[in-house]
């Protein structure tokens, strides 16, 4: 037994009522599905157009930045738009560009506040379009929020696509929603230097209160820079930080999109990133450290910073019944609500086509273990509820997320114009699988080799603790937690379940009718 089981066998009831309130309520009733219609329509164009922005609440979202800000959830994302016209746009009066703001109050209905900036900063497109040959800067990409006494930071990046001419930022402002006085550069980049200055994520050390940045590309990795709590900028000025992450194949195999967190029951800090093209096969690791700036390790002990895959694997294409599925899930952000729940947001683009990037914002849980989960389902505001055995008796869908398996051409770590499409191979795909009211399961589940087969075995629930058990001979996995949510496909409220097998990918489940 190592030190984080430890850890969470002292704290598991208070981390399980944290990540999720699973105990809130009672039955004794055995659980029926109760239809609930989607909170909104996953296709959007009908109001895609540039005068429909007010109606984009939970629409054009990419690279989300979340946290809690007061009475609302703040959010703030790439201007990344389905269908963008900016003459469209102007002429018709619409202030398009330059880092979307959102707010909530449930995490589930989002109203669209418009743009944080007027333009983009001078500095910035100075920066790129200089050291680019004029290319570049056209529009700001993944920024961060985090407040700091009396006001609000607000990094974002600047770039020139498949280059490493880049620029993060800083603004300030008293308001979560603006106005915003730029500070200045934080960090800079171009063709000389090693990493890429692009998807800034800042933590504050829980003992020593040092200021960490997080960013970087598949252009020499990911890298993480000291900060000046009073000012924001670097610590000591042109610093660009160390190494923390990368991969072997960097121009083709893409890494990129640090989101880093800790979570101060494991006194834990936890590094989310994002693999591979981000409009098909996008795909969300994480990995953690004890200390805010590194090193970080996997889920099989391997150092990140050193040319391995890294595991575990939390989202991937996904496609289960009665939907066409979604591809580029990752880029994410990860927060809570103030009292232990987390949640995860990221883009998904729906399928086939993958243009339209819908927000997807799902529960986030600790295994026994200590390594994040995410909800197999977007959240939608399902009251929480304690589940009997009785309950989970029946047909399940279940998906075992895992990497993707087709090897695509890539420039700059990105498709290839006209690949937007996935390939049949690239899908993490849902199979039925029955747990029986005697204790043995049966069914489809997909290998470890990503082949569908018939499996069988064993199945218990430990109630107290909400853990699904299987063990189906050769291969057992442990410690699937169990909540309740929303079934979009289905639109009915369900019983979810989501862990890790012993290789470090996801399992997911929903129980149907």
């Amino acid at each position: 037994m190592n030190k984080y089981t430890d850890v969470m066998k002292n704290l598991f009831l208070p981390v399980f009522l944290l990540a999720g309130s699973l105990f809130a309520s009672c039955t004794t009733a055995v659980f029926k599905p109760a239809p609930s219609a989607n909170p909104w329509d996953d296709n959007y164009l009908s109001v895609a157009k540039m005068e429909d922005y007010r109606q984009w609440g939970t629409y054009n979202v990419h690279d989300p930045s979340c946290r809690k800000l007061g009475d609302y959830y703040y959010m703030y994302s790439t201007d990344a738009i389905f269908g963008e016209n900016r003459r469209e746009a102007q002429e018709k009066g619409v202030p398009l560009g330059y880092i979307q703001m959102r707010r909530s109050k449930d995490l589930v209905h989002w109203e669209f506040l418009g743009w944080a900036f007027p333009e983009i900063p001078g500095e910035a497109v100075e920066w790129v379009q200089t050291h680019a040959g004029g290319q570049g800067a056209t529009n700001i990409w993944a920024p961060y929020i985090i407040p700091y006494k009396d006001k609000y930071r607000l990094y974002y990046c600047v770039s020139a696509f498949g280059r490493k001419t880049s620029y993060i930022g800083l603004a300030e402002s008293a308001s979560p929603e603006g106005p915003w006085t730029q500070v200045g550069c934080v960090v800079r980049t171009d063709d000389s230097t090693a990493m890429n200055a692009i998807d800034p994520s800042v933590i504050v050390d829980d003992a020593t209160g040092k200021w960490w940045m997080h960013y970087g590309s598949f252009f020499g990795g990911l890298y993480c820079v000291e900060l000046n709590p009073e000012t924001g900028l670097t610590v000591n000025e042109g610093d660009l930080g160390h190494l923390t992450a990368r991969r072997a194949h960097y121009w083709k195999d893409n890494l990129e999109a640090p989101e880093i967190i800790y979570h101060p029951g494991l006194k834990q800090y936890y590094l989310f990133t994002s693999y591979d093209p981000l409009m098909t096969t996008y795909n969300l690791r994480v990995s953690r450290s004890e200390a805010a700036e590194g090193p970080f390790t996997d889920y099989f002990g391997k150092a990140v910073k050193d040319t391995t895959n890294n595991f575990p694997i939390l989202t991937a294409p996904y496609r289960f019944e009665n939907h066409p599925g979604w591809a580029g899930t990752a880029h994410c952000g990860v927060f809570s609500d103030g009292e232990g729940n987390y949640y995860l947001a990221h883009q998904g683009r729906l399928s086939p086509q993958n243009q339209l990037m819908v927000l997807h914002l799902r529960q986030l849980f600790f295994t026994p273990e200590g390594w994040p989960v995410v909800s197999p389902e977007r959240y939608a505001g399902t009251p929480s509820r304690r589940f009997t055995e009785a309950d989970l008796a029946g047909e399940w869908e279940i998906i075992r997320v895992q990497e993707p398996r087709y090897e695509r051409q890539l420039e700059a770590g990105q498709i290839l114009w006209g690949e937007g499409e996935l390939k049949e191979e690239e899908w993490n795909l849902s199979s039925r699988f029955h747990l029986l009211k005697d204790g043995t399961c049966n069914g489809e589940m997909v290998d470890v080799e990503g082949k569908f087969v018939l499996a069988s075995g064993k199945w218990s629930f430990l109630t107290e603790n909400h853990l699904l058990m299987l063990d189906l001979g050769t291969e057992k996995i442990e410690n699937l937690i169990i909540f309740a949510g929303h079934d979009w496909e289905n639109e009915t409220e369900t019983i979810l379940f989501t862990g890790l097998d012993s290789r470090g990918r996801s399992v997911w489940g929903k129980r149907i009718e």
